[in-house]
């Protein structure tokens, strides 16, 4: 086990109703003038606005609403909520969504907050986040982590370029949790959600690190109750015992607590970023798209961790490393697939490839030109990541 700091100042406020007490919540933070951030009219239509909205005006706050966050949020938007916040004098950001909506919320509190500063330059790494606002959350998606997480993503449409930006300063300060606001969910987005979930936990399982017992206990617990209910919840999206595991793993899969103490891998993240970037592809079927094949590419680096896998959380026993690795590998991908999951990119309907020159130009973008390498169970370089992409293209 390597030396590690884990910081999860978040207050997690989990259960039913649990939307009504927002207001309050957002009172013991120090707020008087919150800015919403929502995406698609389903808060709206389920009324969960109107009650969160509520719950701020009975805490004696005046806020201001902007609904129209979209997948993959989109730098131009958060540079238009930036300005409606600034001009309205928020003082506390609230998001009534999932990732994309808290991730943008992330942005809005950094973009006020630091008033001379175009937040892309702190996306793009030509500043660094030293004050910002604080993120309320009111979450309605089990899926991205953001709620629990130090990290954010944007896409810059104009580039065509998907970066995260992680500080420490993106924890929220709060986060309400109510199950049953998943229930209008279509299946493809709890599909999505659970291969998000599952992967921000393989990006930190599948490490170099060795001698890492309780992390990867907790790591591989959290696998088979996602792969369980996950299960479950496709079958009935208002199943209120398979939906709240999820919700709660989601939290836990990106707080950092299923990686602590190992170096932390990522590369499918990476390489699915690229994928949301030039298609705008949901995050999780970018994932499922190129886990199985990044698998293929990279077990024989160090087969033994696959066979754990394999034994740990598909239940496979097989003695010989090779077959239980490329076993634990057709079982995560066939998984992907029962929940309508794309798991090589002729499955995505969104993505386009006909020739290997696009796929180079892929890891290229990938690669930053061929100036860095993802990726620590096996350091790929651009030459890499074209391999990978090419196996992904079936």
């Amino acid at each position: 086990m390597h030396s590690f700091t884990q910081y999860t100042p978040t207050r997690i406020v989990f259960g039913k109703e649990t939307e009504k007490q927002t207001g309050q919540l957002a009172k013991q933070c120090g707020a008087s003038r919150v800015f919403v951030v929502y995406g698609g009219g389903s808060v709206v239509r389920s009324g969960l606005l109107d009650r969160v909205t509520a719950s701020l005006e009975e805490a004696g706050l005046t806020y201001k609403a902007l609904g129209g966050v979209k997948p993959n949020p989109r730098l131009s938007f958060a540079r238009q909520a930036v300005e409606m916040s600034k001009e309205f004098g928020s003082d506390f950001v609230l998001a009534v969504g999932g990732g994309s909506v808290i991730d943008t919320a992330k942005a809005v509190a950094h973009g006020t907050a630091n008033p001379d500063t175009d937040i892309w330059d702190f996306w793009s790494r030509k500043k660094t986040v030293e004050k910002s606002m604080p993120v309320g959350v009111v979450l309605t998606l089990a899926a991205a982590g953001s709620e629990t997480s130090d990290s954010a993503v944007l896409t810059n449409e104009e580039t065509q370029i998907k970066r995260g930006l992680s500080t420490d300063f993106n924890r929220p300060a709060f986060a309400v949790m109510n199950p049953e606001l998943t229930y209008t969910l279509p299946k493809y987005q709890v599909g999505c959600g659970i291969v998000d979930i599952m992967m921000h936990t393989l990006d930190r399982y599948f490490t170099p690190t060795e001698n890492n017992e309780l992390t990867d206990e907790i790591a591989e617990g959290l696998l088979r109750t996602v792969i369980r209910n996950g299960a479950a919840a496709i079958k009935d999206s208002h199943d209120y015992n398979a939906m709240s595991e999820i919700m709660w793993a989601g939290s836990l899969s990106h707080n950092g607590l299923t990686g602590l103490g190992a170096e932390k891998d990522f590369a499918v993240h990476q390489l699915g970023h690229e994928l949301s970037a030039k298609f705008d592809i949901a995050h999780g079927a970018s994932l499922s798209a190129v886990w199985g094949a990044w698998a293929q590419y990279v077990y024989q680096e160090k087969p033994q961790r696959f066979v754990q896998y394999a034994e740990r959380v598909w239940g496979i026993e097989e003695k010989d490393c090779s077959k239980a690795a490329e076993e634990a590998i057709k079982k995560t991908v066939a998984y992907f697939a029962s929940l309508d999951m794309p798991t090589c990119f002729s499955e995505a309907e969104e993505i386009g490839i006909k020739t290997e020159e696009e796929l180079k130009k892929m890891a290229d973008g990938c690669s930053y030109g061929g100036t860095r390498s993802i990726g620590s169970f096996k350091v790929c370089d651009k030459d890499d990541i074209f391999e990978i992409y090419k196996l992904a293209n079936k």
